[in-house]
């Protein structure tokens, strides 16, 4: 198979120096440009932003005048502008960069390396750094510090610099170059430099996730996400990487490692005793520089428990993964006064004082930062490379035989039983975590013991030594991007090339095989397996600590793709794909009346959208329907033959694998799917949710068009709009979204924006937005904006709430980021091709309670939670009070229809495993005939 794509060695360093070539200098081997001469100002100068062209010229400059620095294009960004990479280290260092990168790599993969060979490297080679800038880039120091550190590390000569530069290759990444050129333009066009600002900037700051491009790096969705993934994981693999971020915990400066519990059960301990190790290095050296104002652990709200940001996927790699908060902006602000900051503790060793604060001092911050670590990895240069191979080696070991993973479920049920056993009446455990009160007790002899431990190791408990993904699944092509995902991040990934048994079943040739005796067996497992977030509060009785981000993300789970766990070894014919497999190619059998597509296949409504385009209509099948020995399900499709679409049916067979099927008859009743005018809600600003919609519409090949909020309150809708779609955060209740953007001062923002500021609200677009349903329009709406159900006057009430209709509050009801399960009605047209119990991403999302006329008001369910035990993976405390609420529902409106969905069915472009809802919706459903055809 094909390698990932991208440019060639020397196409990359050549598009790097492109501004080299726009600026030539004259200089002496010695001269240098100094930042002052290259921008006018000194780096980190009040009121002054460098943009991202600046800096590529900039890197550029020093890169050309430096013997220290060569420049790398590691691809490009989601507009289109080149991603750039510097690369920092001695000048005899990079003669041999090759051979380094050589020694990280067989390092990190730790494969048919024994003890006396990863010594010999580790004392050979140079520990690999990755520093990145810019992500949020609203968050403009991140990108300035970059800047500074390439300036000192290139021109500085003192012993500690030049011992670094000796022991360590450093690869300085901008991490979002598409969001800086956005932000430093927008904040310097104010011509009054006392009223510049980065607050209001007009659209998301990465074309589709905005702050959300922190959260892809499992998915690798984002093209950014992927170009920096074959770089910390398939090409350079550094021993540590440090992602700058903004900012600092309220009257402080800086959050540091180590970082608060929980901690991941999946990953290496090595990385809770590595961020140890760092953040030492870090706070030591701040306190002997007299930079107060650091803090670290319970001092702020990061942990590691979650995986998806640049620093925590990493964990899952054997990476030490170092994430800082700053505060600083370039005009100028206070540390502000808390009272309590100001008494030193164990994670506030220096508390600082309130006072006014320059961009400067967190430009100096951040390089003392930068410094620090790299001082450390010089001085542990090889102790750093062997342990990369040893935690690597450890995986290995323990992807090939009986191993167990604890978790804190494990560990109720033991107690649970050791407290049955005892004759009293067991109660709910609410231990588990660090905060949540309650021990088990001291159980006793060593022979107990062992019986104990004997139940919490059962053999259905291993580890999975395997996952395979069948290739006879109906939906293959979506089991093919989840192994994709994993191939962006490093993961190992084989074939069959034959048939195959495993756990008593057979699997056909093109199945996936994913092995744990990898050294990123963490990542394989944390992507396949639930996440048990302990339960974690502030106090015994007290209210829930909230996680970083999730609580749980399977993504296994989201993508609902059919896996099969094998606890034992697995062997058969495998072949172990090199680089990013390419989609396979889904089989073409054309029939007397045309072809088939199975209704679970997401990719079907792309080749939908591409027969549209020339002219040619699929339809779906509304009914069960028989083909000579073949019985199709509700909801699939069917493709009439002929030569326009047999060349579009051909391709999609090559580049979406999707399987066609021969239709010897075509169903009478089968029913044409419309072209479609989407309408993508949005607001100035941007939202996150609609920007991963955009995302999705474009991968299906959709057509749409964004409409802000004073577009909907004119009205007319039904004239320009099929179908309406509102986001997580467009709407609730009280009328305001939730999420990054709102509604800024107009007279702040330029005459060109203006038309897109506003809010969705009940007063003024409601009634438009009835109208348009009323009038046979639809609307999808998730998340918070299911309230626009209830402000329509639908008979719809918060379920999770107490009699007198006050939300639970969190010390009763609480889940975070989690996948849950609920029953669907498979029956309904928009749940075509889904499975009964699917998995759905829920995040404290709405679950509703219909009111008794709900029915006769066009009002009918069509997912629920039937149990009180619905999770699959996070955390759900009172997950009990979920029983028999309304998860999604469906009202049809006048000669319309709304469809109402309270989970995340499309999270951060994750959630494939629930796209068949919004797809399905996005068609209308279809109308059931009231016979079945024949």
């Amino acid at each position: 198979m094909p390698p990932l794509h991208r440019l060639g060695r020397a196409s990359r360093l050549s598009a790097a120096m492109l501004f080299a070539a726009a600026f030539p200098l004259s200089l002496h081997a010695q001269q240098r440009t100094t930042p002052q001469q290259f921008f006018g100002h000194d780096i980190g100068a009040d009121y002054e932003l460098p943009n991202y062209t600046k800096l590529h010229q900039w890197f550029a400059t020093v890169a050309r005048e430096s013997d220290r620095v060569s420049l790398d294009t590691i691809g490009f960004s989601e507009e289109g502008r080149p991603q750039i990479m510097a690369i920092v280290t001695s000048p005899e260092n990079h003669k041999k960069l090759a051979r380094y990168k050589e020694i990280s790599n067989k390092l990190a993969r730790a494969e048919n390396v024994d003890s006396a060979a990863a010594a010999a490297m580790a004392k050979e080679g140079k520990v690999i750094f990755w520093i990145d800038g810019g992500l949020h880039a609203t968050e403009v120091l991140g990108a300035q510090q970059l800047m500074e550190t390439l300036w000192q590390l290139s021109s500085r000569t003192d012993d500690e610099t030049l011992r670094i530069l000796n022991d360590v290759v450093i690869l300085m990444a901008h991490a979002n170059p598409d969001g800086m050129e956005l932000v430093t333009n927008w904040y310097m066009k104010e011509p009054d430099k006392l009223k510049r600002t980065t607050a209001t900037i007009p659209r998301l700051y990465e074309k589709y996730a905005g702050h959300d491009n922190n959260r892809d790096s499992y998915m690798n969705a984002l093209a950014e996400t992927r170009n920096m993934s074959q770089q910390l994981f398939v090409e350079w693999h550094p021993q540590i990487m440090y992602n700058h971020h903004q900012t600092g915990p309220t009257g402080t400066i800086m959050a540091a490692p180590p970082y608060r519990d929980p901690a991941n059960f999946w990953f290496h301990p090595a990385m809770i005793t590595g961020l140890d190790l760092v953040g030492a290095a870090l706070n030591h050296r701040f306190v002997l520089e007299h930079k107060p104002g650091l803090t670290f652990r319970a001092g702020s709200n990061y942990s590691t428990w979650w995986n998806g940001g640049l620093r925590t996927t990493g964990y899952y790699h054997n990476q030490i993964g170092i994430l800082t908060e700053t505060i600083g902006n370039p005009t100028p602000m206070r540390v502000a006064l808390v009272p309590e900051r100001q008494v030193r503790s164990a994670g506030l060793p220096m508390p600082i004082e309130p006072q006014v604060w320059h961009f400067r001092q967190s430009i100096d911050y951040s390089v003392s930062a930068n410094y620090a670590f790299l001082d450390l990895a010089s001085r542990y240069r090889e102790t750093f490379l062997f342990n990369r191979w040893v935690m690597g080696q450890d995986q290995i070991k323990a992807g090939g035989k009986d191993n167990w993973t604890i978790s804190p479920k494990r560990v109720a049920a033991m107690v649970e039983k050791i407290t049955k056993d005892r004759g009293t009446e067991a109660t709910e455990v609410r231990a588990g975590g660090p905060r949540g009160g309650g021990q088990a007790p001291n159980v006793g002899s060593s022979v107990v013991n062992d019986r104990y431990m004997a139940e919490l190791k059962k053999p259905e408990n291993r580890d999975p030594r395997a996952y395979v993904l069948s290739a006879s699944q109906n939906d293959f092509p979506t089991a093919t991007k989840f192994v994709r995902a994993l191939q962006y991040s490093g993961i190992d990934v084989h074939k069959a090339t034959s048939s195959f048994s495993a756990n008593g079943k057979q699997f056909p040739a093109g199945s996936w095989v994913i092995k744990t005796d990898q050294a990123f067996r963490s990542h394989v497992l944390d992507m396949f397996e639930p996440q048990d977030h302990p339960n974690d509060f502030r106090y015994p009785g007290g209210p829930p600590i909230p996680p970083y981000d999730n609580a749980g993300w399977t993504l296994a789970y989201q993508m609902g793709i059919q896996f099969d766990r094998v606890l034992d070894g697995l062997t058969g014919p495998f072949e172990k794909i090199n680089g990013i497999t390419t989609m396979p190619a889904g089989t073409v059998a054309k029939g007397k009346a045309g072809y088939f597509i199975h209704a679970s296949v997401n990719d079907a409504a792309t080749v939908a959208n591409r027969l549209a385009k020339v002219n040619v209509k699929a339809s779906r099948i509304p009914t069960e329907f028989k083909d000579g020995s073949n019985t199709w399900p509700v909801g699939s499709w069917f493709i009439p033959a002929g030569g326009a679409a047999d060349k579009v049916i051909a391709k999609a067979a090559t580049d979406l694998g999707v399987n066609f099927a021969a239709a010897n008859s075509k169903p009478s009743a089968a029913q044409p799917v419309q072209p479609l005018r989407i309408g993508l809600i949005d607001r100035y600003g941007g939202n996150m949710p609609s920007g991963w919609t955009r995302l999705i519409l474009e991968k299906f090949e959709f057509g749409y068009t964004t409409v802000y909020p004073q577009e909907l309150d004119a009205g007319n809708l039904k004239a320009k709009y099929d179908v309406l779609v509102f986001t997580d955060g467009m709407f609730s209740e009280a009328g305001a979204g939730r999420g990054f953007g709102g509604s800024p001062d107009t007279t702040l923002i330029p005459a060109e924006y203006r038309k897109e500021l506003g809010r969705v609200s009940a007063e003024k677009s409601v009634p438009s937005l009835k109208a348009f349903v009323e009038a046979g329009g639809r609307i999808v709406a998730i998340g918070s904006s299911i309230g626009l159900g209830k402000a329509m006057g639908l008979p719809i009430e918060n379920y999770m709430a107490e009699a007198n209709g006050r939300a639970y509050a969190g010390e009763k009801y609480y889940i975070p980021g989690s996948v849950l399960e609920v029953k669907l009605d498979t029956s309904a047209t928009v749940a075509a091709g889904m499975a009964p119990r699917p998995a759905i991403m829920f995040d404290n999302s709405p679950v509703m309670k219909l009111g008794a006329d709900a029915a006769a008001k066009g009002v009918k369910p069509l997912a629920v939670f039937d149990n009180g035990a619905p999770l699959l993976s996070g955390w759900a405390w009172g997950q009990a009070l979920l029983k028999d609420g309304v998860a999604m529902a469906e009202a049809n409106m006048g000669k319309g229809t709304m469809w109402l969905f309270g989970p995340e069915i499309l999270f951060r472009s994750q959630s494939h495993g629930t796209y068949k809802l919004f797809l399905n919706a996005l068609d209308g459903g279809f109308k059931r005939p009231s016979k079945a055809m024949q």
